[in-house]
């Protein structure tokens, strides 16, 4: 009889590709991981994984067997979650990924009163930029907006993402108001480059009415940072395109004004990004369940839609 121990370790071993990945969501060395899955070839008498310098790759022979295992492993380690979920509080370091500003604008605010519902519970934010591989990278979850939904994980969407093109009001003192996407080339703009094509990004932009327009801008300057974006735009530097979540403070504060109002860029959804197991570990289900309560009573949706 394999322990479930080699089996875990076998199954996110797959699912990573590696076996130092896996480590990390399993909280044992690589070292160990390795040993669980060498100890379930030998018993098996098959090898399950090609090993090379570039990672790991199933066999054919692994991959028949991951589809026999995965879903029962699912289901044991559900019952083993739903018991500890019913004997006592979510506990345990819970590592997380979000942008910088969406983080630490809108979910570190969530944070005491989310300890002091869960107190055994240690959140570990990572804020950055960029597309986590939560599988891989041994996350928890994950918020954001246009990941990838790759097998193994689902997603809960928490409020739309709306962009909308906004300035300052001493930018804009003296100048014609735009009244069309188009007409925004008449205009300095602040641009946005994708750091990961290195494009600066173009937008099509729609109105209530459901017509849409290409943005056309002119660029004065570009950067590929969203707070950059942000700044320059204080700056009184250009017109820029931004997403909601930043720009809502100075939206509301008058340091910033919609440059057209009835036109927006639906760039899809705000989602948490999770583990697509039965039952998921106590402390993920418990920060999944109260950050759409905090986004519920908080009314974030509605407040981040530019409509």
């Amino acid at each position: 009889m394999e322990t479930l121990s080699n089996l875990e370790s076998f199954v996110r071993s797959a699912e990573a590709s590696s076996f130092s990945a896996a480590a990390r969501r399993l909280a044992l060395t690589p070292a160990a991981v390795s040993r669980n899955v060498a100890q379930l070839e030998r018993n098996l008498g098959i090898k399950l994984f090609q090993r090379n310098t570039r990672g790991l790759r199933l066999t054919e022979a692994g991959e028949r067997f991951l589809q026999t295992v995965a879903g029962g492993l699912d289901a044991i380690q559900g019952a083993i979650a739903d018991v500890t979920t019913k004997a006592g509080q979510p506990a345990g370091v819970l590592k997380l990924s979000a942008a910088h500003r969406f983080g630490c604008d809108f979910l570190l605010p969530m944070m005491p009163a989310f300890l002091e519902r869960y107190p055994a519970v240690l959140p570990d934010w990572h804020f950055e930029n960029r597309q986590v591989q939560l599988i891989r990278e041994g996350f928890d979850a994950a918020i954001g907006g246009g990941f990838d939904l790759p097998p193994g994980l689902v997603a809960r969407t928490l409020a739309p993402l709306h962009l909308v093109a906004v300035a300052t009001p001493q930018f804009m003192r003296g100048r014609k108001k735009p009244r069309q996407p188009a007409d925004l080339a008449q205009h300095e703009g602040v641009m946005m480059r994708s750091a990961f094509s290195g494009r600066v990004v173009q937008r099509v932009l729609r109105n209530k009415a459901g017509a849409t327009q290409q943005c056309e801008q002119r660029a004065c300057i570009t950067v590929n940072d969203p707070e950059a974006l942000v700044k320059g735009v204080l700056m009184h530097m250009g017109i820029g395109l931004m997403a909601m979540p930043h720009v809502m403070q100075y939206l509301e504060s008058g340091e910033m004004v919609r440059v057209l109002p009835d036109w927006y860029d639906d760039a899809g959804a705000i989602s948490i990004y999770f583990s697509s197991q039965k039952l998921l570990p106590a402390k993920t289900r418990a920060f999944v369940d109260f950050t759409l309560e905090e986004f519920e009573e908080q009314q974030l949706a509605q407040r981040f839609r530019a409509s």
